[in-house]
């Protein structure tokens, strides 16, 4: 039977068609802004709020296009978004806690909302049930999809670390091969650490006696394939960004062990635990996971530790067995950090410095060496995931701490601020101030903000402080750079590069070695460089350009933490395991040995 032509005229005989145009452009958007940071060759601080900003207001944006901007009627208009609605908060509550969130919000709702849209632009023309019922399926497999697996992480470049939730992490894999006397031993009886060890160690704290990643006396053979490093053990170790201090035969580092917080000793010549610390604390968060930032102080025969949920330990390096205690969250009065407690503990005098952020005086926090009692704290703005340094500035002892609010000069006889240098950034700080002469510092800064160099004099007692130059072509994220022979050495972003310390220019840029850390051997004009894949590469240190002179791969997953280097042995580390190589000395080559 034919259909008569009134109804064939009748708009609500017909299938309502979607308006497109503006979904069409958010998609775009939403698309755009999520691949952002992998399409851009340098991460800013702007692109980066942008990259975690906008796909949610565009997700936000595509459901009141389809209730009010789309033509939708009838219960497509409402019945769809209620239900994307449904949907996106069953999948947060199936997802796995590595993806809740900031991460639901930077990966779950920018692909459901994809989803969603794109069907919606598909089925624009189809009738309302068949483009509802697509709709909706799509938005199941962009968002439940994620159900099924975790987020392990992001590397330098921003790109994700993604595992089915239901294989072991590395972590669990680690904690399931401790041996059982090993992990629940009680403390070792016998001194793991000399006294002479204790007092005068080989390499006391966070890149090495200066904090400026320096090896004087070492020279490193060129030639690996005739002499190669040699592996002298390999051990598992829980997740953490520290580093290692050491003294004689112990290495100190920290790391998570479950739902433990630790300092552990190991044997620097075997890689075996010799004794372990544990507080009941744990630190994740979706960029670095899970544990401690900061890396341990050795100094007059005892051991400072800061955890990154703020706990402040100093301990007997011999056994563990806590001396003192105390606690940043309540001493400061804030939470930890977005990216935890990080500030490795400076010893100045008779008191160990930290950074805590806190409101007003409660910035950087002085504690008494013997009792643990704070001695006094200073304002110095309210997030940094640098360290104190300890600078000598015109003769005036100094310590700097690098923050949000610039750097920041502190008398530490007395803890009163003696001067401050104003260069806000709402980012993050993590690098080290830099000394480059008796003057000169330099201040990195990454997102896209650069280096700059300003000179500090004393005039009777009072400071001058003059911007020399600002650079773009050094831009470090949480990597620390070198200084030799008028050259700054390090990562402008993700790529090793070489400026004039004079000018700021840069001289090349080519070592494509990921958000990696690198050392210093001034008498070789050698860079020994750990590359964010775990290579660890040699360099000479040439203003003119990268001269690569051997490589080897050493660890195999991402790697941050900061390598030390004490005679012929490399210590090296990752969230997942340690490694010491004994590199060949020019010395030890020559001889045959």
């Amino acid at each position: 039977m034919a259909t008569p032509a009134n109804e064939i005229l009748d708009p609500a005989a017909r299938p309502t068609v979607l308006r497109i145009w503006p979904g069409v452009f958010l998609f775009a958007l939403l698309v755009g802004a999520r691949l952002s940071p992998y399409m851009a060759q340098e991460m800013s601080f702007g692109l980066f709020m942008f990259a975690m900003n906008a796909p949610l207001v565009a997700g936000l944006v595509i459901l009141l296009w389809w209730m009010f901007g789309s033509r939708a009627a009838g219960r497509e208009r409402w019945l769809g978004p209620l239900a994307v609605v449904l949907i996106a908060a069953l999948c947060y509550a199936l997802l796995d806690p590595s993806l809740k969130g900031m991460g639901f919000f930077f990966y779950v709702v920018p692909t459901g909302m994809a989803a969603l849209s794109l069907m919606l632009i598909c089925l624009s023309r189809l009738p309302t049930n068949i483009r509802l019922v697509g709709a909706l399926a799509a938005a199941v497999c962009g968002f439940m999809g994620w159900d099924v697996v975790r987020n392990e992480g992001v590397w330098g470049d921003f790109k994700t670390s993604m595992q089915w939730r239901w294989k072991p992490t590395a972590e669990e894999l680690f904690l399931a091969s401790l041996d059982q006397r090993e992990a629940s031993s009680a403390q070792q009886t016998d001194d793991a650490v000399s006294i002479d060890e204790a007092t005068i160690p080989a390499w006391p704290e966070f890149r090495g006696p200066q904090r400026d990643s320096v090896v004087p006396g070492v020279v490193i053979e060129a030639d690996w394939e005739k002499h190669p490093p040699k592996e002298l053990w390999r051990r598992k170790v829980g997740p953490g960004w520290s580093s290692f201090s050491v003294a004689g035969r112990s290495l100190f580092t920290q790391e998570q062990r479950g739902d433990a917080e630790a300092v552990v000793c190991y044997d620097a010549d075997t890689g075996s635990e010799r004794w372990i610390h544990t507080s009941p604390a744990r630190f994740w968060e979706s960029v670095a996971g899970a544990g401690p930032r900061a890396t341990p102080t050795l100094k007059d025969g005892k051991l400072y530790a800061v955890g990154a949920t703020g706990l402040v330990h100093c301990l007997n390096p011999s056994n563990g067995a806590v001396i003192w205690e105390r606690d940043l969250v309540k001493d400061a009065a804030r939470e930890p950090l977005t990216w935890g407690f990080s500030s490795s503990p400076l010893v100045v005098g008779d008191a160990v410095i930290v950074y805590a952020g806190g409101a007003e005086d409660k910035g950087v926090f002085a504690y008494d060496i013997k009792s643990g009692e704070p001695r006094w704290s200073v304002p110095a703005g309210d997030h940094s995931y640098s360290s104190p340094h300890r600078a000598k500035i015109a003769g005036q002892d100094y310590v700097l701490m690098l923050t949000n609010t610039g750097l920041t000069a502190i008398d530490p006889r007395d803890g009163k601020n003696a001067w401050s240098y104003d260069w806000k950034f709402e980012g993050y700080r993590c690098v080290q101030p830099l000394l480059v002469d008796d003057s000169g510092i330099l201040i990195g800064t990454g997102m896209g903000t650069g280096t700059r160099r300003v000179d500090v004099t004393l005039t009777s007692g009072s400071p001058q402080i003059s911007d020399r130059w600002t650079s773009l072509e050094m831009k470090p994220d949480f990597n620390d750079y070198v200084a030799h022979k008028g050259f700054l050495y390090g990562f402008d972003h993700n790529i090793f590069a070489c400026i004039d310390l004079e000018t700021g220019k840069r001289t090349w840029k080519k070592g494509r070695y990921g958000n990696g850390q690198a050392l210093l051997l001034p008498e070789a004009d050698q860079l020994l460089v750990l590359a964010e894949s775990g290579d660890v590469v040699l360099l000479r240190a040439d203003p003119k350009s990268l001269d690569e002179l051997a490589r080897t791969k050493v660890l195999n997953n991402k790697t941050w933490n900061h390598p030390v280097l004490v005679g012929d042995r490399l210590y090296v580390r990752n969230g997942e395991e340690a490694v010491c190589l004994q590199l060949p000395l020019v010395e030890a080559a020559a001889s045959g040995n």
